[in-house]
């Protein structure tokens, strides 16, 4: 099938899902494919950071000047930096075939969906909660309030789910890589996807139909 536009996948979970690590993976393994969305922000790079690669770095009164401009599909303020996604460099990827990965909580989902209500939601899931915690717990990194914190996070962000196309359950993860791939590839068959091609086709259908 001639994929001429690519689809733009939004990708939500909960904090130890693992979401950030099958991003990592299918990128690696189809790496032609797929593009991971870069942010705009307003923070200072960090050592090893380069402009382009991680984020692009704003000043304030260029990342302003992109939100008056609407050249955002959605943009947050944490922490006294600003965090944008770009919608030209989305849209430069996506004309050229790739489909676009936009790592991105669900309130930020909510916003790019409405601007491309096309876009491809799925939300990453470890098995069970209890599984959720055991994780959270198993990185060795936070304090049991921080844990309890997410915890009641995912809580909330649970409740928004259901708005979601695809649940992605990470139990085994070069599985969950392999669904994941499966379910984008499947999506480029979809016939709201295809009218183009359909119509087509229904154009040479019509010529035998009248004996030209």
């Amino acid at each position: 099938m001639d994929r001429k536009k690519g689809i733009l996948i939004i990708v939500s979970g909960f904090s130890g899902s693992g979401k950030g690590t099958i991003m990592k993976r299918l990128l690696e393994e189809h790496q032609e494919e797929y593009a991971l969305s870069i942010s705009a922000t307003t923070r200072a790079p960090r050592p090893g950071e380069v402009h382009g690669r991680e984020y692009f770095f704003q000043t304030e009164e260029e990342f302003k000047a992109m939100i008056a401009d609407q050249a955002l599909l959605e943009y947050a303020q944490y922490v006294g930096n600003y965090y944008g996604t770009p919608k030209g460099y989305v849209q430069e990827q996506l004309s050229s075939g790739r489909d676009v990965i936009l790592e991105i909580e669900i309130q930020g989902a909510w916003k790019v969906k409405e601007q491309c209500p096309d876009a491809l939601l799925l939300f990453v899931t470890p098995p069970s909660a209890e599984e959720l915690k055991k994780r959270l717990i198993g990185r060795g990194s936070e304090e049991e309030a921080v844990i309890a914190s997410r915890l009641g996070r995912a809580w909330q962000e649970a409740q928004g789910v259901e708005g979601y196309d695809y649940l992605v359950i990470n139990d085994d993860l070069e599985e969950c890589v392999q669904n994941v791939h499966s379910i984008i590839q499947n999506e480029h068959a979809r016939v709201s996807r295809n009218l183009e091609q359909i119509q087509a086709i229904q154009a040479g259908l019509r010529c035998f139909v009248k004996g030209e």
